[in-house]
């Protein structure tokens, strides 16, 4: 009788790290944690921060097994390089060790839960050199179990360790914080996500292509679980093996040569030709959003031609090829004006009722701009006496003042949000928001950020008290670690620089520096002034 065919098992679980030396991109994390144990000086509790799929989860179990682990012969101690053939090794690598007890906080939020574990805690352990708790999610416990946690967790019995996991460490109280030893998981990056799925597909006999690998490590944002589950959903697409376009039509990407061909389209004004590329992309399958965010990627990437950025691999030939020509042709304030009026157009698709129509009203914006003068040489042209065409001083003129009346009209744009703060005596918070915050979404009455640094703890709260007294209207403010755009205080220092290299590169000037080759840009329009 033949045995029974073993089950599927998805990449994700298959190729999940099981011992420190698997784990990616955490070298700091492994490196602090050995020396903790060759010291003896190990932490009770210890938090495990990080995005999804970077490997918390993995690392607690890994950390569970390097605690407890007795070697081949049975006489080792705890280790960094666990045996993974002992015992307690395999017992925990399959779940099944009864002094290593993980438990979901997500399904279990009450204080009875938490009352089971310092039950169980207090009870002496099966066998194991540690009791170990990995608590997953830990931020979803409600505030009386955590309340119950903070005793035990403080001065838990001899031989346990606690090892809690979050994706949102904000929502852990202070209190729990100060008594865990905290480790922050970075996101893994995409040259090392591309070489770890590249190893896997070598193992799984598939056959990928190196383009599709990058596409598939810049779509996993950092998350190794996301990106294994992508490849393997590209592994089951393709029949004979995975290319790179397959890829594209798997995540609905827009082909790269149709955004090279529309960007070159809003970039000669050409409004119906434009359009028309939209629509097509759009019948083809491709969301309205992707199609931005295809020409963000192609304006960063000729910006990083510009500057002589590295190659990205996931970037064609005949791409770069694109890029150097249109970094040769394109200035930096051009790019960085272009890169702006690309991310505005992403927040209104994303939140748009409309996505399509916000992405069309998007790029004819984009159109409209493309023959403008920057404010910079505008600004020449009216000290010059120079004539302005009635379209260029249009779009120079100074946008509209904002709504008086906060209950009809909520402020339009987030530069205006921060005005109202601070012309109604917000100005700390108003300087919090310029300086710190880059804006992931803003939809009235709704704004989330990215801090450019650690916010105060209150912050979210205050701040939303204040946009509710400000504006009338009951805000929803969220913190998150999500791409941004930058700072207000940042697109300042961008535009005075662009500002400032524009001066530079004038034929005049140059030639002035070539003259005196000591000589330096003291003052010019739009820099910085500090007070003495």
């Amino acid at each position: 009788m033949s045995e029974s065919p073993q089950p599927y098992r998805v990449l994700a679980r298959k190729y999940r790290p099981q011992s420190f030396g698997e784990l990616i991109g955490q070298d700091a994390m492994v490196r602090t944690l050995g020396n903790a144990i060759r010291r003896g000086r190990l932490a009770h509790a210890f938090l495990l921060t990080g995005v999804r799929g970077v490997g918390k989860t993995s690392t607690a179990r890994i950390m569970a097994k390097a605690l407890n682990c007795v070697g081949p012969d049975g006489q080792g101690g705890p280790t960094i390089d666990p045996c993974g053939v002992c015992e307690y090794c395999t017992s925990i690598m399959e779940g099944r060790n009864v002094d290593v007890i993980e438990m979901d906080a997500a399904s279990h939020t009450g204080v009875d839960d938490m009352r089971s574990i310092i039950d169980i805690s207090r009870n002496t352990g099966f066998g194991a050199r540690f009791q170990v708790f990995i608590i997953d999610e830990v931020h979803m416990l409600s505030k009386n179990a955590f309340n119950a946690l903070l005793k035990t967790l403080e001065e838990p019995p001899e031989n346990t360790k606690f090892l809690l996991a979050t994706t949102e460490v904000n929502k852990v109280p202070v209190t729990v914080l100060s008594r865990c030893q905290r480790f922050d998981l970075r996101r893994i990056s995409a040259e090392q996500l591309a070489a770890h799925f590249a190893e896997v597909v070598q193992k799984e006999g598939v056959t990928v292509e190196p383009e599709a690998l990058a596409l598939i490590a810049r779509a996993a944002e950092g998350s190794a679980r996301d990106g294994l589950s992508i490849l393997d959903q590209a592994i089951a697409h393709g029949a004979e093996g995975v290319t790179a376009e397959q890829v594209r039509g798997m995540l609905g990407l827009s082909d790269r040569g149709a955004v090279r061909r529309l960007l070159a389209l809003l970039l000669a004004g050409d409004a119906q030709g434009a359009l028309a590329a939209v629509k097509e992309q759009h019948n083809l399958g491709v969301e309205p959003s992707a199609i931005v965010r295809g020409l963000l990627e192609s304006v960063h990437g000729i910006t990083r031609a510009k500057v002589g950025g590295g190659d990205d691999p996931a970037q064609s030939a005949e791409e770069r090829e694109a890029y150097a020509e249109w970094a040769s042709r394109l200035g930096h304030a051009a790019l960085h004006r272009l890169w702006q009026l690309l991310l505005k157009g992403l927040n209104e698709v994303n939140s748009a009722a409309m996505p399509m129509e916000a992405a069309e009203m998007a790029l004819l914006r984009i159109v409209h701009a493309s023959d403008m003068p920057d404010p910079g040489t505008l600004m020449e042209k009216l000290m010059s006496g120079e004539a302005v065409p009635a379209r260029a001083s249009a779009s120079a003129a100074a946008p509209p003042p904002e709504p008086q009346t906060a209950m009809l009209a909520l402020p339009a744009t987030f530069e205006a949000l921060v005005r109202a703060l601070q012309g109604n005596g917000k100005a700390l918070l108003a300087q919090q928001l310029h300086d710190y915050a880059g804006v992931v979404r803003y939809a009235p009455p709704a704004l989330e950020i990215r801090p450019a640094k650690p916010l105060p703890g209150d912050f979210q709260r205050d701040l939303t008290a204040a946009l509710k007294s400000v504006t009338g209207a009951q805000w929803t403010v969220a913190i998150s670690d999500a791409p941004s755009e930058p700072t207000l205080l940042e697109q300042e220092k961008m535009a005075a620089e662009a500002n400032r290299q524009k001066i530079l590169d004038h034929p005049i000037v140059s030639a002035a520096r070539e003259v005196f080759p000591g000589a330096e840009l003291i003052d010019y329009p739009g820099k910085e002034r500090r007070s003495a």
